[in-house]
């Protein structure tokens, strides 16, 4: 935001609760003098007020186009730090609450306050006056008390310029969706090895003896028959599969979140059907012994594919 050399018309939407309303009607009645355009919304309870005032003035700063008219807000409370908080949970709402001419001045200069927020028990209808008088008439970067008064340096004034261009997207964009699982985020930014006796798998080992690891495997894969050592489990993050466990005469179709445990020695042989990932534990070590090849796996499993299609 840059300082204009032409100021807008200005308008201002003003409101207060119970607390402020006396020192906000003698704000008011000052800006009317001026011949500013005023719109009061009137006295209520303050996170109402200041959440209106706020609305308001958000919505004017992110309408399309440039707007003819500068949109600012007045308004007050007990101590001016309730209504401003209110006003401040609007993208493009920079509410400021000042008890001084000072803190009117910087809030100006550094953070281009559009909304101010002042106190109806600390501060007298003077004073407010005057702290109002800075506010309208200090533009944005220009020289205040936190700058001793004088101009700002290049580099600060583009640091304020790229402040005020951020502060103005905070709460419009949607936050970037996050792995809640803590699995998944366990897996995030490791390297996978691919498992040279199984085509299509590449495992990440998190711990050794007892092993637990995250293993994927493409669509399409299988495991040909095959035993460990040790029993296992594993919990399905995604995908999905089917494991036939030779020893035990059983099959299971398995989606995200199944669970299956494995006992020690049992023969199984496996079918992704889609691009999958699971968490494994083994009871010990990890190490695999084939009881069949590729081949003869492929014809079994479409065998009972055919019979038994998922």
């Amino acid at each position: 935001m840059s300082q204009d050399s032409s100021p807008r018309p200005l308008k201002i939407f003003a409101g207060a609760d119970a607390f402020g309303c006396n020192l906000k009607d003698a704000l008011v009645a000052h800006l009317r003098s001026l011949g500013i355009e005023v719109e009061d919304i009137g006295t209520g309870k303050y996170y109402s007020i200041g959440e209106e005032v706020g609305r308001r003035v958000s919505n004017a700063a992110n309408s399309a186009g440039t707007p003819t008219t500068e949109i600012r807000g007045l308004v007050a409370c007990g101590t001016g730090v309730g209504v401003s908080m209110f006003a401040n949970k609007y993208p493009g709402v920079y509410a400021s609450t000042c008890l001084t001419t000072e803190e009117a001045r910087n809030a100006r200069s550094i953070s281009s306050c559009n909304v101010l927020a002042v106190s109806g028990m600390n501060t007298a209808p003077e004073t407010g006056i005057e702290i109002l008088k800075v506010w309208l008439e200090t533009p944005f970067k220009s020289p205040c008390p936190a700058s001793g008064n004088n101009p700002w340096p290049q580099d600060i004034e583009t640091f304020l310029d790229e402040s005020i261009s951020e502060m103005s997207k905070i709460g419009t964009k949607e936050p970037e969706k996050q792995d809640t699982c803590a699995i998944c985020c366990l897996a995030k930014n490791r390297e996978f090895s691919p498992v040279e006796i199984m085509p299509g798998a590449s495992m990440k080992i998190v711990r050794e003896s007892p092993t637990s690891a995250i293993v994927r495997f493409k669509a399409g894969s299988v495991e040909p028959a095959h035993h460990h050592t040790f029993g296992h489990d594993l919990v399905v993050m995604k995908g999905s599969k089917r494991v036939w466990n030779l020893s035990e005469g059983e099959k299971y179709d398995l989606g995200v979140g199944d669970f299956l445990f494995t006992p020690a020695g049992d023969v199984h042989r496996v079918k992704y059907f889609e691009d999958s990932e699971f968490f494994i534990r083994w009871d010990g070590h990890w190490d695999i012994f084939l009881d069949e090849d590729l081949d003869a796996a492929k014809a079994a499993i479409e065998k009972d594919l055919n019979a038994f299609p998922v």
